[in-house]
């Protein structure tokens, strides 16, 4: 059946953003999905992932039958509902704290999930963060350096650290968006390593398919998390999506199975693609 267009209230958080707090809470997991063991007995590691499309992928990856490694920066309760949503499912749950503009905190994460799970076969680079800002005369280089080092420069510090572990069949999957093909006129900085992002995904594809490891990305369009009431004012929140074709915002649980297909041998003929769950909008990419 078609979804429901879901209207938001005007409303506005401080970052990193809360879901807990979001009027209406993001719908993370269909409840029509039963699973069918695509990821049987696989572990997955995914950044973002205590609420918004990371949450939805980790709840998705459980039902699948993997378990799930999570880091999130310091959204507690938002981290413990996650991992309570992945034990409903019968799989186990490890939520790790901490900031991946750090290269070191990186190589602890990976470290810890093998040392927790015994291996790692799915790596999911998905946290970001984004500042609008009217002109680019106001992107200062701290915010500069530090949309790059979380969006982008994580993932190479991730991927440095997971190879080792990584073997044939193994898929990484990174977050990109729909502004890496559309552009944002208030998004420059964070748009930009979203195209870093497509070109890395492209290139690291190729330097690992003689090793049997897929990478894929997912360039979802306006989806309903909570980086947008913490970044946006609350008259833009209150019209977030309706842009799109399909005039609404996306919700977690829509996005979730293009990073189930993906991680799974459904996919076993794909690398170097992007999926586009997007409303609609026709990017040609």
């Amino acid at each position: 059946m078609p979804k429901k267009q879901t209207l938001q209230p005007p409303q506005e958080q401080e970052l990193p953003g809360v879901e807990s707090k979001m009027r209406p809470k993001p719908k993370a997991q269909d409840e029509q999905h039963r699973g069918s063991g695509k990821l049987q007995d696989k572990v997955a590691l995914i950044t973002g992932g205590d609420s918004g499309i990371g949450r939805a992928v980790a709840i998705a990856f459980a039902k699948e039958g993997a378990d799930v490694a999570f880091v999130y920066l310091e959204e507690h309760g938002d981290a413990e509902e996650t991992k309570n949503l992945v034990a409903e499912h019968g799989r186990r749950a490890l939520s790790i704290a901490g900031d991946i503009a750090d290269e070191a905190f990186c190589q602890r994460v990976v470290k810890q999930t093998v040392d927790e799970f015994g291996k790692l076969d799915i790596l999911i680079n998905n946290a970001a963060e984004q500042h609008p800002q009217q002109s680019i005369e106001d992107i200062s280089q701290e915010q500069l350096e530090r949309t790059f080092r979380t969006n982008i420069f994580s993932m190479f510090y991730f991927t440095k650290a997971a190879m080792k572990h990584l073997k044939e069949g193994s898929a990484i999957i990174n977050t990109t968006s729909v502004t890496a093909y559309k552009g944002n006129q208030y998004l420059l900085d964070y748009s930009s390593t979203k195209g870093a992002i497509v070109a890395f995904t492209r290139s690291l594809s190729q330097n690992l398919i003689g090793k049997g490891i897929r990478v894929n990305a997912v360039a979802p369009g306006p989806i309903w998390t909570p980086l947008i009431p913490a970044t946006f004012p609350a008259d833009q929140v209150a019209n977030f999506g309706k842009q799109v074709p399909m005039q609404r915002a996306g919700q977690p649980e829509e996005v979730a199975p293009s990073y189930v297909f993906l991680a799974s041998d459904d996919a076993s003929y794909m690398s170097g693609q992007v999926l586009h769950p997007n409303g609609g909008e026709i990017v040609n990419g």
